[in-house]
This record gives structure tokens, C-alpha cells and sequence, in this order.
């Protein structure tokens, strides 16, 4: 995973808790565990800004990227991973933001509307 999460790092600089961090952040801390463990596929600004401010940091000290080792020059992999990025019209297998809110218009989604 090239995008590195450093919350630990960060936390362990403060001498925070994980279960503070989640309360004070509005996470729970299972949420925060998926993102300590590289496991998150999306992070939402709202969400780091809530980690920024507990934190008193920059998004730049919690998230890193790391290169793959896999520098070939081949950018058909960077077009890939830019379909993935693709936002509300990602489909029905995207995975959902790591603070578990649906992306993209959930008014569209809903039965009994006005039409």
C-alpha cells in the first residue's frame, strides 16, 4: 500500500490513547484500528480534519506515501488506480469512507421519494 497512516506515531508522540483519540476524533476505535493498520480505502476530510485538530498536526504528519519498489515507469497503474478514485459514481462494491457514511447522494438512493 503506497499511502502510509501514521497515527500511531503521532499518538505515541502525545502519549494519547487510542480510545481518547476515538472519542475525542468521533470515531470508534475499532475505525481507528482499521486505520492504523493501512486497512482503511478512503479517509474523509471531515475525518481528518477531526484528526488534524485533536491532533494539532497536519494531514502531511498523519498520512505518507511510500513508493511500491515497483518502478517499472509504467503508468498504466496510476490510470488504473485513477478509476478507482472515481468518487459517488464508484459503484455499488466501493468500499465506504472509514467513518462508515455512504459516499455520494443518499437522497438518490432512497425509496418513496417525491417523483
Amino acid at each position: 500500500m503506497p499511502i502510509v497512516v501514521r497515527i500511531d506515531v503521532e499518538l505515541a508522540k502525545r502519549k494519547m490513547s487510542v480510545g481518547e483519540f476515538a472519542e475525542r476524533v468521533g470515531l470508534t476505535p475499532a475505525n481507528v484500528a482499521v486505520l492504523k493498520n493501512g486497512r482503511a480505502k478512503a479517509v474523509r476530510f471531515s475525518t481528518l480534519e477531526a484528526m488534524c485538530r485533536v491532533l494539532r498536526c497536519q494531514p502531511g504528519d498523519l498520512l505518507e506515501w511510500a513508493d511500491d519498489d515497483d518502478d517499472d515507469g509504467d503508468d498504466d497503474a496510476v490510470q488504473a488506480g485513477a478509476a478507482e478514485v472515481a468518487g459517488p459514481g464508484a459503484g455499488p462494491g466501493a468500499p465506504a469512507p472509514v467513518d462508515g457514511a455512504s459516499v455520494g447522494g443518499g437522497a438518490a438512493r432512497r425509496s418513496g421519494g417525491g417523483r
